[in-house]
């Protein structure tokens, strides 16, 4: 799980599960196991032990992070005479298709509300700066949908930014998993958050450099911390087959579904066709541009078969 410089030295701090868990401490536990439910995505098997060895203390951790940051930030105010808003403290959470991203995200986010100063705290999923289907047929990308070129990174770089900047409110568009698509003239508004979650697979990809020098190139430039999900191939691919074959009797069978058409597979032709994507698309792309991303991340958490985070890495100061 670490990988090492040329000369052995890694940037992390490894731990165990126990290891890790232990750094709770006496953080509370503040989530119900009705809302645990609530955020666990589907074939997820987030529970309260998950919550209590590896959630809290991230949750304790960040709370330190996100304290050490506005201390600096007064003390910058102070140096610098002024008195500029706070700005918020942004968590990037990045991983392949069928990791558990957005489980992370929103316990994350359900945790992060219930310290005790109650913060305002927001979720934006990068889905929603996907190009539209229809530029995407026109421009050859769909089977690319994920992939760095399907997004919009100008429009998401100015979200950033905007935010960043302090500006209020800021709008990002809503992507639909029912329809596969972009939802025309529909917002959300984020309005001066405290913390802000940033969810999807490429928010720690790199990109060309501007050169002119001016531009914030990267989307990760805009973070305060950033959570890499982690797990092994075979068992991502698994994981993406066993949710497809679900899915046929919930989300694919709504006559809606841009998946409309797989609901009425039989197992092994369902296990054959998401096979198919997974090694077509989603394993290409977390070869090509999502694993390679891995290392730029502040925390790895590397899951096992049973979903469970079993080794947490933590980049040095």
């Amino acid at each position: 799980m670490e990988q090492r410089t040329d000369d052995g030295l890694s940037p992390y701090r490894g731990f165990s599960r126990a290891e890790w868990a232990a750094l709770r401490e006496d953080t509370p536990m503040t989530l119900a196991p009705e809302e645990i439910a609530r955020v666990r995505s589907l074939h997820d098997r987030l529970d309260i032990s998950e919550v209590e060895d590896i959630y809290l203390p991230l949750s304790r951790l960040l709370s330190m992070y996100v304290a050490a940051t506005q201390r600096l930030f007064r003390a910058q105010q102070r140096f610098l005479g002024t008195e500029d808003a706070k700005l918020p403290y942004i968590i990037g959470v990045a991983g392949s298709v069928a990791v558990g991203k957005s489980t992370t995200a929103r316990v994350l986010q359900a945790l992060l509300a219930r310290w005790p100063n109650v913060p305002k705290v927001d979720l934006v999923t990068t889905d929603g700066f996907l190009f539209s289907n229809a530029v995407l047929a026109r421009e050859n990308l769909m089977e690319r949908k994920g992939f760095p070129e399907s997004y919009d990174l100008q429009a998401l770089l100015r979200f950033l930014s905007d935010i960043k900047a302090g500006r209020r409110p800021v709008r990002a568009p809503i992507y639909s998993h029912l329809v596969y698509d972009v939802m025309p003239n529909e917002w959300i508004e984020i309005n001066r958050p405290d913390i802000l979650i940033v969810e999807g697979l490429n928010v720690l990809q790199t990109s060309r450099f501007p050169k002119d020098g001016k531009a914030i190139p990267f989307v990760s430039d805009f973070f305060d911390f950033s959570v890499y999900l982690d797990a092994d191939e075979d068992v991502l691919r698994r994981w993406y087959v066993d949710r497809f074959l679900a899915l046929r009797g919930t989300a694919f069978a709504n006559a809606k579904s841009y998946f409309h058409r797989y609901s009425r597979l039989s197992d092994s032709e369902a296990t054959e066709t998401a096979t198919s994507i997974w090694n077509r698309i989603n394993l290409v792309n977390l070869n090509e541009n999502i694993l390679p991303t891995r290392q730029r991340a502040d925390l790895i958490l590397k899951k096992g078969v049973e979903h469970r985070v079993e080794e947490v890495a933590l980049r040095k100061l």
